[in-house]
Order: C-alpha cells, then structure tokens, then sequence
C-alpha cells in the first residue's frame, strides 16, 4: 500500500488494518510524516514535529502486537495535538512567545487518553495566541492556510487541527472550542468537529475547574471517525466536578442509520441574530430538500436566544481576566492587541455583571429546553462567513455589516456555547468558488450521540465531506 493510500484512509479503516496486522504502525506513522514533509510548507498547519519518537513509539506498538498483545481502539494511529493541549516532553507553546519554549512534564486528561488508547502523538498543530480568536496565526509558527484556498484563514482556534486533517496529515485530531473553535475551522475545511456538551470530555488540570464555556472534543473528516475519538476522549474521571457519568464507549460507532421522522428546525441567521453572508445561506439551502427526501419534517424557527451575546461577552471576559490577567500587568507589550482588550473587558466586570449574566443564561436554557420539545434538532450555518483573507485577523463585514470587534462575527457559534448544548458542525457544501461550507446541527440537552447520528445521516446522503483539498 502506497503512502498516499494510508493517508487518505478513514481513522477507523485503519485502525483496524493496524488490528489484523494488514499494515504496520510504522508504515502508518511514516506515510503521514512523509506527507507533512510534502504538504505541510503549503498550509503551516503541523507546528512541532517529533518524528523520532513517533517512529519509536510506532515500533513499539507493533512489536506489542506481533507478541499478542490487544490493540487498544487507537493502536497506532498518528495524532498532532493542539498546541494548547499540554504534552509531556513535547513544546506546548499556546501560540504564545511567552511560552515558546515551554515543553510540560506531563499530558493533560485528553491527551493521556488518546495516548492509552494507543494514539501515537507525531506533534502540534497551530493555533492563535492562547486561542483566542477563530483565524490562525500567531508570532511564535505564524499562520496556518486553508488547504482549499492557501489565500485565505484556515479559522480556529483548532484551525492547525482541521486543516491538518483536510491535508491528510493526521487521521484524527483533537481541539477546543469556547466561540466556535472546534466548529469554525471544521467548516472553513470541510471536516467534521464536534463541540461536546459541557463535562462530556472532562477536563484536568483546569484552574477554573467548574466552568462550562470552554470544553475539548474531537475533530475528523467523518462523523463516525469523530465518534470514535469521542469514544476515547469521553467519560467520568474524579479530578473534574462537572464530568459526565456516562462511559465513553456510548459513542462509539457504528452510529444508527437514518433520520426518518425528524423534525428539524432551520434557522440561516438565528433569529436575526446572527445573519450570514449571502453565499454561506445558498450554499447551505440544499441541504433542507436533502433532509425532506430523507423524510424529515423540516421548518424555518429558532429559539429565542435575547441577551445571548451579552451572556457569552461577559463570561469569556471573565474567564480570560481570572486565567491570563497576571500577564496584562507582567507582559502587556507581548500580547496581540485583541487578546489584551478581552482581558481587560474582564477587568471592568463587577459581581452584578455577572450575576445578570447567569441569571440570563439560565433563562436562555429553559427557552431552548422548551423549543426541543417542538424539534429533535436544530440546522444552521456553522459560520456568519465562508473562509475569509488570510491576510486579515477576522473580517471586516458581513455583507457590508460592519464587524466592530474579533467576535462579532462568530455568533452563529457562540450563541450556541451559552446554550450549553452539543453542537456538530458536518461539510455542509461549497461555494461556486470551491470555497466549504459547514452547517451545524444542534441538539437538546445532553444529546451529543443524537447529533452524530443526524450529522451521519447527512453526510451519507451528500458526500461533501469526500471532496479534498487540491493539495
């Protein structure tokens, strides 16, 4: 089997390749370093490489197998985790000078599950300066490209992950997403991310250990692969106080068939809240006749998501004040310009301002549990934009809309976050210039497996996710 063959492969195909012994670890791992040495340069997306050990470790994992070993689910597949995403003995930099050189001495929780599960860590993928912000680039690697376009933003935070994934230089890929990180950059490269519902993927260490804006899931360029890595990834653990009781293995593929009999609601801006560019609403509005032939019952509605924004504003300010305020006081000059004034945002909150903002957010819960009981999901664009210039650090406008702020356009996402519902973002289609489009498919309470299951459904029936990049 030649390199191209393997990195081409769905995770879960050559997973179990590597179980019956059709292919070896090592000529897994080594297709895919070969093909970040051909392709990375074009997209920046792999950030640190550690070939050496990856090949020593992939040897490991076959010499464990030929001795009869059981191959854990992930048993030899290759992985560059996000560079926010603590790795022992690997540089997790956050995309920031301040910790260019920063190599942890441990994983963090996500990390050690994938690796326990028989992931084979090859590197980091970029991300902006300790995330923040849904295009990336940084000062310390500079900027990840769109593998369909290398002209425009890749997104992010997890952008290094998706367009790693589009490129074909990891199978699987893990992020996290507080505005839209795993969502943006999945639809700006026609793969698949999953925002889990908060505690899904518990998270250790975390200093803020109760908050439920930010959370980790995965990445990947199906919906079943994506299930698979939630497998792992998901499930209790002691160190976290808002983890889920449910195992892991409830998601697991394979996912059920179909989507017969679903009521769906469609919403292209949220209500008015979030209008999107032109070409992003008619790239998406073939997908509604997909869902009625599949026998969906689909209807233009939304929740009602009032004082969503003011919601999300106040408590990333907060949490970006209580995590990085030291370093607005310690290193103000070596921040970019964006992340400094959300930090000061924090800064200027006082206790009645956050107070109103979960009192607001428990009222947004109550309205969205209540529209689901009307609807099994909700369908909407991923992203307000289709991937935009590179060149910019977030666009300018919407359709002539002026954009005031890096978040004003990535509502479509962050009105989401503060429902605290799953969230899947699938290939949704292309713009006539080739450019990918996401759709984003929301779920009640809790019901990430339904997602997956509807996210399948759509992507069977429309093979978008099977067009890659020209690489």
């Amino acid at each position: 089997m030649d390199s191209d063959d393997i990195t081409r492969r769905p995770a879960r195909e050559l997973a179990r390749m590597l179980r019956e012994r059709e292919v070896s670890a090592r000529e897994v791992v080594g297709a895919h370093l070969e093909r970040i040495e051909a392709v990375n340069p074009a997209v920046n997306a792999v950030v640190t490489l550690c070939g050496e050990r990856a090949m020593d470790e992939a040897r490991a994992a076959d010499e464990h197998l030929a001795a009869g070993g059981t191959p854990p689910p992930l048993h030899g597949l290759p992985v560059a985790h996000k560079d926010t995403h603590e790795t022992a003995g690997v540089h997790t930099t956050f995309g920031s000078p301040l910790l260019a050189d920063n190599v942890p001495h441990r994983d963090e929780l996500l990390v050690a599950r994938m690796r326990a599960a028989g992931a084979i860590t090859i590197g980091k993928t970029n991300t902006p300066e300790f995330a923040a912000g849904s295009h990336t680039f940084n000062p310390v690697f500079g900027l990840t490209r769109n593998p369909y376009d290398t002209a425009r933003s890749a997104g992010g935070s997890s952008g290094g992950a998706a367009a790693a994934l589009a490129a074909g230089l990891h199978p699987l890929a893990d992020g996290s997403d507080m505005g839209g990180s795993l969502r943006n950059p999945a639809s700006f490269n026609n793969v698949v991310g999953l925002r889990p519902s908060p505690g899904r993927v518990p998270q250790h260490p975390a200093p803020l250990g109760w908050q439920q804006l930010s959370v980790q899931g995965p990445m990947a360029r199906d919906v079943d692969d994506a299930a698979l890595l939630l497998s792992v990834i998901a499930g209790p653990d002691a160190r976290s106080p808002v983890a889920l009781g449910e195992p892991g293995s409830a998601f697991a593929p394979p996912l059920e068939d179909g989507a017969r009999g679903l009521r769906l609601a469609w919403s292209p801006d949220l209500g008015g809240s979030a209008p999107c560019e032109r070409a992003v609403a008619e790239a998406l509005r073939p997908a509604l006749d997909v869902f009625a032939e599949m026998g969906c019952e689909v209807a233009e509605d939304a929740p009602d998501l009032t004082a969503a924004d003011d919601v999300f504003r106040t408590l990333r300010a907060w949490q970006f004040e209580a995590t990085l305020g030291p370093l607005l006081d310690t290193a103000r000059d070596r921040l970019k310009p964006s992340l400094a004034w959300n930090i000061e945002e924090g800064r200027k909150l006082t206790g009645s301002d956050v107070s109103r903002a979960e009192l607001a957010r428990t009222r947004i819960y109550h309205r969205v549990r209540e529209f689901f009981e009307r609807y099994d999901a909700l369908l909407l664009p991923v992203s307000q934009v289709v991937p935009f210039d590179a060149g910019l650090e977030y666009p300018a406008d919407i359709d002539g809309a002026v954009q005031q702020t890096y978040l004003d356009w990535m509502r479509s996402c962050s009105h989401i976050t503060v429902t605290g519902c799953p969230a899947l973002a699938v290939p949704g289609g292309f713009t006539p210039d080739g450019l990918p489009v996401g759709l984003q498919i929301v779920g009640p309470h809790r019901a990430d497996r339904r997602v997956l299951e509807i996210g399948r459904a759509f992507e069977q029936a429309t093979g978008h996710g099977r067009r890659r990049p020209p690489l």
